[in-house]
């Protein structure tokens, strides 16, 4: 074991605990059975095993209410291996769920035997026919599909709101539709053709002309039941005509058998029964899609009513007028959302009783969009609107922003709603659906039903569609609060069908917990039929069992998860999954919702049992030390729990009072170690980059490597050991240089001038000289030990910045520019907690500019740019998003470059200062997608502005990086 090694029981909850009912027993302690892990590692490979107890308890959660702790977790690259393992649950009789992105409300992602990851290897997007057409790899997330398709002015059907993180796979599986897609624009009426994998391992692919040939050679007998149940079916007119009528509103309860009706061969049946099959009919492989016009022009409204059935009420009012979407939100949501950046402060005041409408038009022109107001206008003059609070406006706006952040209120209705739940609780999503015309009635009924049980439910949904949602919150380990939840299900599912012959899942699909009641809604016929299906397609049931049909009537009730209170930054959590797809260790370890299901895992153990103590050995790395702590995870989040503070948190606490005394030292007197590590690196570059590698090597083996960075050939030459000279009498701004460039040089062959001399230069050309104080040396943002949990050196440089930066700003009169955008993001946010009271003050009146802000805003429309190069791709980092300048960036590259690209996979190089260097696999991991959309292409230039990013994005691209300063210094030369 190397030296200094982390004690793993610095990380074990203090609090006192009662063993929760759900816990992992101690019998699962070590992970996967030792005979099934090494028949699939013996199938598959070892690195396509995951196995260890931490590993299964990970996967154990989605966005649901439920929790299932798989017996392994298969991370499937491609078709062969998903083949594979379908053949060898057939051969030894296991069960096998399939799970993507893992935002499924019902349960769906969740499997007891063998869990197959098919996220990870599965993503990517082409279009055909210029973008009319779309195929799409399942693990592609909605957002990201869309914008691909975005420049060719097209957009997928559906548009579920957790678009930035499901995935295409799940939303095909479950019919998952969204805002707009209604019964029209959802998978089943969107989807062209498919290639899945049925259970038996056989191929299908709808576009293939053979396609029926060749699956009635391999699947004679399935052919053969598929067109028996056809043919049944329509010889039934009374059952045909329930079928049609069913789908008249939005339905994903149980199999399509419409599709029986609409297909006139088995792989067209197929075709229609995969859409909202939940994975349990076969895998999607490859969807291709029919997208539709992204219409440009919007208007959209904010209206707020005096109650839930008045705005129910109206509702149809606007459908007739045309708008594309009509959302509903309660009081409890809206004053929930407050939560959430942007929304207005003063909804936590709003009435208990009030209510909101969301309205949408859009249009393809302006003219057709006015056509669309001036009736909206007239349907609104008739409506008896309140303004319950002041920022109520209750009118029609085309301002993008104001647009924006309505919508990122609605669409943070379960997340924001269930971070706002009390503590220890485990929140349910529910999803009806009734005749749009019924929808004020279904409103009035479903309040007075919560009322007679004791809930005081969110409600909000796609009113447009007659479709509604609402959270229910009740203490799973209280089996009297179960008892009550159960109660409540068992009238409102009979209130939905017998009362409005509705929906009892409209968009969620059934899951586990409408299993039981899908023959109260469907009838024993249609219910009967749906069975034979599932046993036509899977006859050794092998695929994701009990989550469409169940038999037990108590099916909902088994494997609700207890939520069991943790750290206060991460309790809101309820696991949706908004965080992973910007999460930079996704593909290596563990994602933000993993690191606090882990966490509350160890919560719901005994104290000091077999579980705890093995979920403990893996956590340091898994979530600790592979966290890159660049906190997007916050941002991410529609309620802002910044998982990286949590880590760092977790790093201060397994420091020991010597490194804690040694991190403030060092923070004391770094003038002297600010002079040793630029040295150090002048020394490298005379020493070459294969000794480094092998001496660093050498002492992340005796020492933990977390400790210890690995040398790598992309680190730069030292910097210049002086500053350029300035002057201040006339100087409009203090520039700052980072410490990172005060240590690192520039890229090789890119050295002159500097980017402190070209932010000067440039600046003085611009007629907005700066002024670099003589005493910034010794001094530092405090990221170093901010983002390495160093408490006491935080305080010691965070305390001596503020009070430099107020006397160079001669009290806050001048701004203070920073040349790296997480030193800006230091100065100007991350001090502030460390600050004692009068520092705060003097911070309060700090002016902090990031460079990027400074050369865009200040700079640029003072210079005259006299050369430009052909084309340049920029890195956005991840303190830019934070401080929201990433389209400074931009700009500033346009100014440089004819052509300028951001990728679309761009994210979080995790490089994270020397992270990085410290465990190269992480930046490796995190930059896989942006690297090969760089590298897949030449460009002139490559463009940031974050020394260490830029050495991560070199490092992992093998294309030089620099700062977007410099291009702009060369571009405006004289």
């Amino acid at each position: 074991m190397p030296l200094l090694e982390p004690n793993p029981q610095a990380l074990r909850p203090g609090t006192k605990r009662t063993p929760a009912p759900d816990r992992v027993p101690e019998l699962h302690a070590r992970g996967t059975p030792r005979r099934l892990r090494e028949e699939l590692t013996e199938l598959l490979g070892p690195d396509k095993v995951l196995s260890k107890v931490s590993d299964l308890v990970r996967y154990a959660s989605d966005a649901s209410p439920y929790r299932f702790v798989p017996q392994v977790v298969v991370v499937a690259e491609d078709l062969d291996d998903v083949s594979a393992v379908l053949s060898y649950a057939h051969g030894k009789g296991r069960e096998v769920v399939f799970r993507a992105a893992g935002t499924s409300l019902n349960g769906q992602a969740q499997g007891e035997d063998v869990l197959v990851d098919v996220r990870r290897h599965w993503a990517g997007i082409e279009l055909l026919d210029g973008g009319a057409r779309a195929r799409i790899r399942p693990g592609t997330t909605v957002l990201r599909a869309n914008a691909a398709l975005a420049p060719h002015g097209r957009v997928l059907g559906p548009d579920p709101a957790s678009a930035v993180a499901c995935t295409i796979g799940g939303v095909v599986a479950n019919n998952a539709s969204g805002m707009t897609a209604g019964t029209t624009r959802n998978s089943y009426r969107t989807v062209a053709s498919l290639t899945f994998v049925l259970p038996s391992g056989t191929v299908v692919d709808t576009a293939d002309p053979e396609a029926d040939a060749e699956l009635s050679r391999a699947e004679p007998k399935l052919c053969a039941e598929l067109l028996a149940l056809k043919a049944e079916i329509e010889a039934d007119a009374e059952l045909t005509a329930r079928i049609r009528a069913k789908h008249t509103i939005k339905n994903t309860n149980g199999y399509r058998l419409d599709a029986f009706l609409d297909g006139d061969t088995p792989v067209r049946i197929l075709r229609g029964l995969m859409v909202g099959s939940e994975g349990t009919l076969g895998f999607i492989s490859e969807v291709v899609f029919e997208t539709l016009p992204l219409d440009r022009e919007v208007s959209t409204a904010l209206l707020f009513f005096p109650s839930l059935t008045a705005a129910a009420a109206a509702v149809p009012l606007f459908n007739d007028a045309g708008a594309l979407a009509v959302e509903l939100m309660d009081g409890n949501t809206l004053r929930a959302s407050v939560s959430v950046p942007g929304v207005p402060a003063d909804w936590a005041g709003l009435p208990k009783g009030a209510a909101a409408l969301l309205v949408e038009f859009r249009a393809p022109d302006t003219a057709a969009l006015e056509a669309y107001e001036r009736t909206a206008r007239r349907v609104l003059d008739g409506l008896d609107v309140v303004v319950p609070v002041p920022s109520a406006e209750n009118a029609f706006t085309r301002d993008p922003k104001r647009i924006s952040g309505y919508w990122k209120a609605r669409k943070a209705f379960v997340t924001a709603v269930g971070g706002s739940r009390p503590s220890g609780t485990t929140l349910i999503t529910e999803d009806f659906a009734v005749p749009p015309d019924r929808l004020a009635e279904a409103c009035g009924a479903l309040l007075d039903l919560q009322a007679r049980h004791g809930f005081d439910a969110a409600v909000a949904g796609h009113a447009a569609h007659g479709n509604l949602h609402f959270l229910l919150a009740f203490d799973a380990a209280d089996p009297s609060d179960v008892e009550r939840y159960a109660a409540f299900m068992d009238e409102f599912c009979k209130l939905t069908v017998e009362r409005f012959d509705g929906s009892l899942k409209a968009e969620h699909a059934t899951g586990r917990n409408i299993a039981p009641f899908l023959e109260l809604e469907w009838g024993t016929k249609a219910t009967d039929l749906m069975w034979r299906v599932k046993e036509a397609v899977d006859p050794d049931g092998v695929l994701a069992p009990r989550i469409v049909l169940d038999r037990d009537p108590h099916a909902h009730l088994r494997g609700l998860k207890t939520i069991p209170t943790v750290e206060r930054i991460a309790d809101p959590c309820i696991e949706c999954g908004f965080c992973e797809p910007t999460c930079p260790s996704r593909d290596l370890t563990t994602t933000p919702r993993q690191r606090i299901a882990l966490r509350r895992e160890m919560m719901r153990q005994p104290d000091g049992s077999p579980v705890e103590a093995r979920l403990l050995e893996s956590y340091g790395y898994d979530a600790v030390d592979t966290c890159a702590g660049d906190s997007t995870c916050a941002l991410a989040c529609p309620v802002g729990i910044d998982t990286g503070a949590l880590m760092k948190g977790f790093r201060h606490e397994r420091h020991s009072p010597r490194e804690e005394r040694l991190a403030a030292l060092a923070a004391k007197d770094f003038r002297a170690v600010e002079a040793s590590a630029r040295l150090a690196v002048a020394a490298a570059d005379r020493i070459g980059d294969r000794v480094l590698e092998s001496l660093t090597g050498l002492a992340r083996k005796a020492v933990r490597p977390d400790l210890v960075p690995e040398w790598l050939p992309e680190v730069p030459g030292a910097a210049a050991r002086r500053l350029p000279r300035t002057h201040r009498p006339a100087a409009v701004a203090v520039y700052y240089p980072a410490c990172v460039n005060r240590i690192f040089g520039g890229p090789e062959g890119m050295r002159d001038p500097s980017l402190p001399e070209a932010v000067v230069t440039v600046s003085a050309r611009a007629g907005r000289p700066v002024w670099i104080p003589d005493d910034v040396t010794g001094t530092c943002c405090a990221t170093i030990w901010h983002s390495k949990g160093y408490e006491r050196g935080n305080e010691v440089m965070a305390n001596r910045i503020v009070e430099a930066a107020w006397g160079w700003t001669a009290g806050g009169r001048l701004p203070l520019v920073v040349d790296a955008s997480s030193c800006t993001l230091g100065i100007a946010h991350e001090v502030v907690p460390y600050l004692t009271e009068d520092n705060r003050e003097l911070h309060a009146e700090l002016t902090v500019v990031d460079s990027l802000v400074w050369a865009a805003d200040e700079l640029l429309p003072r210079l005259d740019v006299r050369r430009r190069v052909s084309s340049a791709v920029v890195h956005p980092t991840c303190s830019m998003r934070h401080l929201g300048d990433e389209d400074r960036l931009t700009a500033l590259a346009e100014a440089c470059a004819d052509e300028v690209v951001v990728p679309t996979d761009a994210s979080c190089c995790a490089f994270a200062g020397d992270r990085g260097m410290l465990h190269p696999e992480l930046t490796a991991s995190a930059t896989a997608r942006e690297a090969a959309e760089v590298t897949a292409r030449p460009f002139d230039a490559h463009l940031s502005a974050n020394r260490m990013c830029e050495i991560g994005m070199e490092h992992a691209t093998g294309r030089t990086y620099a700062s977007v300063l410099l291009a702009l210094e060369h571009a405006t030369r004289p």
